[in-house]
């Protein structure tokens, strides 16, 4: 396993995370105790160290067996977890980007985890409702408080990321160092926003769903719909699976990469996003599914194999960028000059 600076820090994160969503059995699709214990393990053996997980991943067990799983090594674990989210109940501030949310759900998730500090500390899912310096004030106070290391945000639109890191800049607050974002060959409208924002901002970027939930796997190739899995029961997932002739032929070019380089297609899915400068979170309900994903680390993509996968699932940028990249635009800005500036630069 190689390993990579998050963002504009000294902090090294393994080049593949491990995400937890599936340790615990609770939302009936998971991993048992034994089966999650052996895919940390091999994470571990492997050289990972940088792990994903959040207060609300399978009623807490995640957390709790994370808690269990590094007792003895705490201090070689880069640790991510996640507050915000929490299942109906009868407290409104159950949920929520607020303070009392905040503070709260650290405490519980300190004592699942059975630590004293959490490495990496996200905001899960904008509310849309708290101020960001709210957020903000919060996350620095905690980082004074020894409670957490690093702060990060996941789900959350760019101009208000960069709005926070910028509040945090001028008070000489802690920062967001790092954006969780859904990111495949699947999803790439981030492209437009909140990649270049991050890049801009020195923020470190993790992708969920690498495998678009497993559609890039090749497993729903037929029909992409997966009758009677509960995955599938929200308006949102049946639209991910739903027929589409874009997502057809980026499947089938994954597909055909993989035959070409004799790996799966979830090693060249993840391997692309890799390309990217971008760290999949990985994840598995069984061990043999892991050591597929995890052999990602070891696949290197030709610039042919790339340009192949980027251009079956590119995406429209929109505007201002087909304006501003137009040729007009280019040297109406540069008084005709754009082609002799670029080439210096």
């Amino acid at each position: 396993m190689r390993y990579r600076l998050l963002g504009n820090t000294g902090l090294r994160v393994s080049e593949l995370c491990l995400g937890t969503m599936t340790f615990g059995e609770e939302w009936g699709w998971g991993s048992n105790q034994q089966e999650s214990r052996a895919i940390y393990g091999r994470f571990r053996e492997a050289g990972g160290n940088f792990i994903d997980t959040a207060n609300v991943y399978t009623a807490g067990t995640s957390e709790k067996l994370l808690g269990e799983f590094m007792e003895g090594h705490r201090q070689e674990i880069v640790l991510a977890t996640k507050y915000t989210n929490s299942w109906p109940q009868p407290d409104p501030n159950a949920a929520g980007n607020h303070r009392k949310s905040m503070m709260q759900a650290v405490e519980a998730s300190l004592k699942r985890l059975r630590t004293d500090y959490i490495d990496l500390y996200l905001l899960h899912i904008w509310d849309q409702m708290t101020p960001i310096e709210e957020v903000m004030r919060g996350f620095d106070d905690l980082v004074h408080q020894g409670k957490i290391v690093y702060a990060g945000v996941s789900d959350m639109p760019a101009w208000l990321v960069s709005r926070g890191n910028t509040l945090a800049e001028l008070r000489g607050w802690s920062p967001f160092i790092n954006l969780q974002i859904e990111y495949s060959l699947i999803e790439r409208t981030v492209e437009r926003d909140l990649i270049p924002m991050a890049r801009a901002l020195g923020i470190g970027v993790t992708a969920w769903s690498p495998l678009a939930g497993g559609l890039l796997t090749g497993k729903y190739a037929k029909g992409l719909q997966a009758a009677g899995d509960s995955r599938f029961t929200t308006p949102a997932m049946q639209g991910r699976y739903s027929p589409d002739p874009r997502k057809e032929a980026i499947v089938a070019a994954v597909q055909e990469v993989a035959r070409e380089v004799g790996r799966s297609p979830a090693q060249v899915a993840n391997a692309w996003v890799l390309s990217r400068n971008v760290i999949p979170i990985i994840g598995a309900r069984r061990l043999a599914q892991f050591e597929d994903n995890l052999a990602a680390a070891t696949l290197t993509l030709s610039p042919e194999h790339i340009e192949k996968l980027d251009t079956v699932s590119k995406v429209e940028l929109g505007f201002p960028y087909h304006f501003l990249n137009s040729e007009f635009i280019r040297n109406l800005t540069t008084a005709g000059h754009y082609a002799s500036i670029v080439a210096a630069a």
